[in-house]
């Protein structure tokens, strides 16, 4: 079967690399540097999965028929499936994600292949899959939701939680089809999972085929939820710092109990990445005329933990003249170079806009500035030079200046 795909971002690229060890995957990008390293073997970004099976198909280890391309012609000409994994950024003045790259998609398609079954992959709002398929009268149009970690999200594709699809069910045909493509992805997964043995009794990968309102809604609820644990350990941690008790033990003894479990429960700066800031915000504004207190409470926790954050950094260099604080990486997770939307970039803008001196160590990023902060690669200078070390998450690397740091990374991973 020949699938296309539009983006080579952390999902598209995944999706392509799961996808090409059963299947011909063509996959376009707008971006010709990122083209070429792919059809080099070289991944574009972080991902450790992705860059064993590129080193594999160079090899012929894993042969992949993967193919990256710059031409929509070659990209959605023949294909059968065209996944659209393109970026939608939430618009703060609308309320709204921003879904004109997920509409061009549809549209070049449409002018290559007028019979491909396309699947949405981007993050949407509740309810678009059925007005962009009225807006276009194309019933060839569903949604997939990804589950997805940035910096493994290969892993997550071939070990994923559940697959889910959207269909309209009065529509026998698209359903079928959103049966096929559920059953592609988990034909990619590890043959492992297939025989596993899930919490509730049932075996193998959890498929779920629903209508693409309730897939959307899927999607958005589940991040929300993953927000809604990240703000409520936060809150308690900001709790316990504040009245001098150990955020440790505290969390520890909560999560013994089964129904609570162990699971999104290390404190942050606050909730961040590409996905949950958006998802959540997108998901409140879904809730107009709808009753709630809970989605905005989650949204308005995370503008609070990194007010106080802020807060207790400026409290440890009140004392000094002058002070630097240094930013140790922005990347929100470890082993990953995202920092799209990273909580740590919050604390910063409230730092700096009180008058405090920012120094950046992100090695990653190949530019000397950082939105008029200075930006170093030079760990040893950047140790020197900080009066206060914040990090997000802690590297060892840091172990020599463990005095300097401030971190709430009690458990030491993400």
């Amino acid at each position: 079967m020949k699938i296309a795909v539009a983006g080579t971002g952390y999902v598209g690229l995944s999706i392509a690399m799961l996808l090409s060890q059963h299947n011909e995957v063509h996959a376009l990008d707008i971006v010709p540097a990122k083209v070429e390293m792919l059809n080099a073997g070289r991944s574009p970004i972080v991902d450790k999965e992705i860059t064993a099976f590129l080193d594999g198909n160079k090899d012929g280890s894993r042969p992949l028929d993967f193919h990256a391309t710059l031409d929509p012609a070659q990209a959605y000409g023949g294909a059968d499936y065209a996944v659209v994994a393109t970026p939608t950024n939430y618009d703060s003045e609308k309320n709204y994600f921003d879904t004109s790259s997920v509409e061009a998609a549809i549209e070049a398609i449409r002018e290559v292949n007028p019979t491909a079954w396309i699947v949405i992959k981007s993050t949407i709002p509740v309810g678009y899959t059925m007005q962009v398929r009225e807006r276009f009268n194309d019933h060839r149009i569903l949604f997939s939701p990804e589950f997805l970690r940035e910096g493994h999200a290969l892993y997550d594709n071939l070990h994923p939680s559940r697959i889910v699809a959207g269909a309209p069910q009065d529509d026998p045909e698209a359903v079928a089809a959103a049966r096929t493509f559920v059953q592609l992805l988990a034909h990619g997964a590890d043959p492992a999972e297939l025989t596993r043995t899930n919490a509730d009794g049932t075996t193998g990968i959890p498929e779920i085929v629903v209508g693409p309102t309730e897939a959307e809604a899927i999607k958005l609820f589940s991040n929300t939820y993953l927000a809604l644990r990240v703000a409520y350990f936060n809150e308690l941690d900001t709790y316990a710092e504040s009245r001098g008790l150990d955020t440790g033990e505290i969390i520890r003894g909560v999560c013994l109990d089964p129904r609570i479990r162990d699971d999104y429960n290390n404190p942050s700066f606050g909730y961040g990445g590409y996905c949950l800031p958006k998802d959540t915000k997108q998901l409140l504004a879904n809730y107009r005329d709808v009753p709630q207190n809970l989605i905005g409470a989650i949204v308005e926790s995370n503008r609070t933990r990194k007010d106080f954050i802020a807060s207790e950094i400026e409290a440890r260099v009140k004392d000094i003249d002058r002070p630097v604080v240094g930013i140790y990486r922005l990347t929100m997770k470890s082993g990953s170079d995202n920092f799209r939307q990273s909580a740590i970039q919050g604390v910063m803008k409230r730092l700096k806009a009180n008058g405090i001196t920012v120094l950046v160590y992100e090695p990653t990023l190949d530019k000397s500035d950082f939105y008029g902060s200075e930006v170093t690669h030079d760990l040893a200078s950047f140790k020197e030079r900080a009066d206060v070390i914040v990090a997000n998450r802690w590297n060892v690397e840091l172990k020599d200046v463990a005095d300097k740091v401030f971190t709430r990374d009690l458990f030491r991973r993400d």
